[in-house]
């Protein structure tokens, strides 16, 4: 384990003051995806012990708030809180606290058993709590990064993570050691559409756009249909969703 423990992450971490080797898959990450933004709200789900935190504030600048279930030493700059993300109460002390976030980061994950398949399921359940906090934290447009471990339920996630957000992806920073089955999910662009992809709705075509596409508004938010007229009664399925608007095709 030891030998593991110390490869050039873990030694680039103590010569640059970062509390953990993780701290560079979080850079990693932002490089490519350019998640969090200067000014940006942070919220780090299982921070403990910091690297992230440290990391979040660096790229931030602003508020930055960390939670775990243990403390996590003072870090400058940044608020901590100890809970678990899996209670309500907790949600109800970030939203006093923050008001909102823009982006939600978690790195946590399950004490390893050595069961493949349980702590699987483990990884899971911590990473859906975290993606509850998401969709309940975050202001639209925000964005979202969780680490899961590979497996028979990551597929059902990741749907369900595709439907919360404009773009995802999956990504393995060069940090994460290669033995290992972490992979981290990003959720750009939290959308606030009043429904989710495969939503399906009975409507009447209102208009028809310069494209040829009908429009429908859905709660206010405008949706694209093809093949429609104006005034036609039809039943459609959602099938792609942006910040603005969406898209849909006629299912009936």
């Amino acid at each position: 384990m030891m030998k593991h423990r110390r490869d050039r992450y873990y030694w680039r971490a103590k010569e640059e003051g970062y509390r953990s080797r993780a701290a560079y898959k979080l850079k990693q990450l932002n490089e490519r995806y350019n998640v969090i933004k200067r000014g940006d709200v942070v919220v780090d789900l299982g921070a403990a012990p910091g690297g992230w935190l440290q990391v979040a504030k660096e790229l931030s600048g602003g508020f930055v708030l960390g939670v775990d279930l243990v403390d996590i030493q003072p870090i400058e700059g940044v608020l901590t809180l100890r809970g678990d993300i899996r209670h309500a109460d907790v949600l109800e002390k970030l939203f006093r606290v923050t008001g909102g976030a823009d982006v939600v980061l978690s790195d946590a994950a399950p004490n390893l058993s050595g069961n493949w398949s349980y702590d699987h399921a483990r990884s899971i359940d911590l990473a859906t709590a975290a993606l509850h906090f998401a969709e309940d934290l975050l202001e639209s447009g925000g964005n979202f990064v969780v680490k899961v471990f590979q497996g028979d339920l990551f597929d059902e996630f990741y749907q369900r993570v595709k439907r919360v957000f404009a773009t995802t992806r999956i990504y393995s920073p060069p940090a994460s050691r290669k033995e290992s089955a972490e992979v981290y999910i990003i959720g750009i662009g939290r959308l606030s559409a009043p429904f989710h992809l495969g939503d399906s709705f009975d409507v009447v075509i209102e208009d028809v756009g310069r494209s040829g596409d009908g429009i429908v508004r859905i709660d206010g938010f405008v949706v694209f249909v093809g093949g429609v007229d104006k005034g036609e009664h039809v039943k459609i399925e959602i099938t792609d969703i942006k910040p603005r608007f969406a898209f849909a095709k006629v299912i009936g």
